[in-house]
């Protein structure tokens, strides 16, 4: 092998080595992990299974609100949200159909709404005004139709 040849090879593996180990350390210093369905749902009984049968935004604390979120063809129930600014809101979303996305922009939050699982993600709304939840996953004909509103006040 040529010497030249065997410097470059070496600042790959070089390379690839300092990745991986920036990686590691970001996932275990700053807790960055993928995320994990660890909460499951039968797809034929979404809408008789608590609390998604009655989907809606729920108060926990003074701060802190759960939304349960069914995303349909085409379609997200509820469509229509209403949380103080400086609300902490954890999203649970599943679906009975097909696989949807959940999309806020302009937060991290950013989910795939996968028949038979339950997705979850947390965003704390700042500043006043309307945001948008949009599908971010193609879904079928009808997919972009599929939007709600969350209005922060």
């Amino acid at each position: 092998m040529h010497r030249a040849e065997r410097r470059w090879l070496q600042a790959g593996i070089a390379t690839l080595i300092a990745f991986l180990a920036l990686i590691g350390v970001a996932a275990l210093h700053d807790d960055i992990v993928p995320p994990s369905h660890v909460e499951t749902i039968d797809p034929t009984r979404v809408a008789e299974t608590p609390p998604f049968d009655k989907p809606g935004l729920r108060q926990t604390g003074p701060h802190s609100y759960e939304a349960y979120i069914v995303a349909h063809i085409f379609s997200f129930d509820p469509a229509h949200l209403t949380v103080p600014a400086g609300a902490r809101v954890t999203f649970y979303a599943t679906s009975p159909d097909v696989v949807h996305g959940f999309f806020i922009p302009g937060t991290a939050v950013n989910m795939m709404v996968v028949p038979g699982w339950v997705s979850s993600a947390t965003h704390t709304f700042r500043r006043a005004g309307t945001y948008l939840m949009l599908c971010n996953e193609y879904c079928g004909a009808g997919h972009h139709f599929m939007y709600g509103a969350i209005d922060v006040r």
